[in-house]
């Protein structure tokens, strides 16, 4: 098989991996190619929200194990490949000098034994780093039951490591991907934090001792991720929460991405589902924003009453309107934290309300000015004591039924869009645009 009919097979296996976004890192440029850099990672994205700046591929799709939600399964009879050590990295080259990646992402279907997959991984990126000695951005997979000992060796060679959970619970990886385990997965991703954490304790120790500039970590720089399947078991949106709640607290994860369940293999255990559970998958970033940049608990947004989120409004709404006490906010006087719980005041308008009132009191022009998405947040603060001048009374109904009318116009429009029995289901505009800023 030539490489370019493999390339073509295990690009095509690696697409239902969420979790390889770049962000950048620290690492240096030492006198070779390339530059891991923030500014030296492009931020494009494909239209199914996906990153498109880095070579996502596997180093092989024949796997040992029958997980029954995967397409490389071992008991499905799909065109099977593997690349060599020498192919991936001259691959990655050739891409890198023709401009069309700044970095790579390299997964693997487990080959012969967890040690034996990570070995060629391994071999891979030493190539490029010590051989071409290429600094771009790497990205690669830690697989679940692998030694310490290779992934400190391959955690010194890359910039991000991820090893996806795949499944919410320990009764959903026995369910469905019976040869794995929970340890088998939580042992390596707790072995990268505390190696992440020692590295950096290091460093700052050895900068400290002889007066110098802090270095830049040395071990994994960019941090770790996991990847979640939404929709291929019962667990509720709240448990999901709650899981990403403590790989953030206790493994200090850099993020969580959340994958909804694509039905690509026929299993009694799977369920049937006509499309993929993509407005759940947004909402559930949208959650996610808040409890890493927003100061929200996994408890305040579901609860065993309300476990799962709502289908017409944004996590950050409907809590304002299960908390209508805690409103209206006055802008001039409240804190950081009490303006992010405002619906459409995000991090970056916070900042700049912050900024600006120290100069002078704010009114909504003002606002609308400082980025502020009045036709969420007028329901929910005063301006110097005043409500916006088309808010007749406060109310949640008023305001609750405002808010879904208001989401119900964000729907695709059937002029430019072809309508179907499912559109309910799909996220809306501001979902997308919510879920891909941040910004709620």
């Amino acid at each position: 098989m030539d490489i370019e009919e493999k390339l073509k097979i295990l690009a095509d296996s690696a697409k239902y991996d969420a979790s390889c976004s770049s962000s950048g890192s620290s690492r240096t440029n030492k006198n070779g190619i390339g530059n891991g850099d923030v500014s030296g990672i492009c931020h494009s994205w494909g239209a199914d929200g996906r990153c498109i700046s880095l070579l996502k591929i596997l180093m092989s799709n024949c796997c040992m194990y029958d997980c029954k939600y995967c397409i490389n399964r071992s008991s499905n009879t799909v065109k099977r490949a593997t690349f060599t050590s020498r192919e991936v990295a001259d691959l990655t080259i050739g891409f890198y000098k023709r401009n069309y990646i700044e970095g790579l992402f390299l997964s693997s279907a487990v080959i012969k034994s967890p040690d034996y997959t990570m070995e060629l991984l391994y071999q891979t990126i030493s190539i490029l780093r010590n051989e071409y000695h290429f600094n771009g951005y790497i990205h690669t997979k830690t697989i679940p039951g692998s030694s310490p000992e290779l992934i400190d060796k391959l955690g010194k060679l890359v910039d991000r490591m991820s090893i996806n959970i795949e499944l919410p619970s320990s009764d959903s990886l026995k369910l469905l991907a019976p040869e794995k385990s929970k340890s088998d997965i939580l042992t390596p991703m707790k072995y990268v934090a505390n190696s992440i954490n020692n590295s950096k304790l290091l460093l700052q120790e050895s900068s400290s001792k002889y007066h110098l500039k802090p270095k830049k970590e040395s071990f994994v720089p960019a941090g770790q991720t996991t990847q979640l399947i939404v929709g291929a078991t019962p667990e509720t949106d709240l448990k999901i929460m709650k899981l990403s709640e403590n790989l953030y607290n206790k493994i200090k994860l850099k993020r969580v991405y959340y994958s909804a369940y694509i039905s690509v293999n026929e299993d009694k255990n799977l369920p049937t589902l006509k499309v993929p559970p993509l407005l759940r998958e947004n909402r559930l970033y949208q959650a996610d924003w808040l409890l890493r940049f927003y100061g929200f608990k996994a408890d305040e947004l579901l609860n065993e009453k309300n476990p799962n989120f709502n289908t017409m409004l944004d996590p950050k709404c409907e809590w304002a309107l299960r908390n209508i006490d805690f409103f209206p906010i006055e802008i001039n006087t409240a804190g950081y934290y009490k303006l992010l719980r405002v619906p459409g005041i995000g991090v970056t308008s916070a900042k700049r309300i912050m900024t600006a009132r120290r100069e002078s009191k704010l009114n909504f022009d003002n606002l609308k000015k400082l980025g502020v998405v009045l036709k969420r947040a007028q329901y929910f603060i005063t301006c110097n004591g005043k409500y916006f001048d088309k808010i007749c009374y406060f109310n949640q109904s008023f305001i609750s039924s405002n808010l879904m009318y208001l989401e119900r116009q964000n729907l695709p429009s059937p002029d430019y869009f072809q309508t179907s029995l499912f559109d309910d289901l799909l996220p809306t505009k501001g979902d997308k645009i919510k879920c891909l800023t941040g910004n709620l």
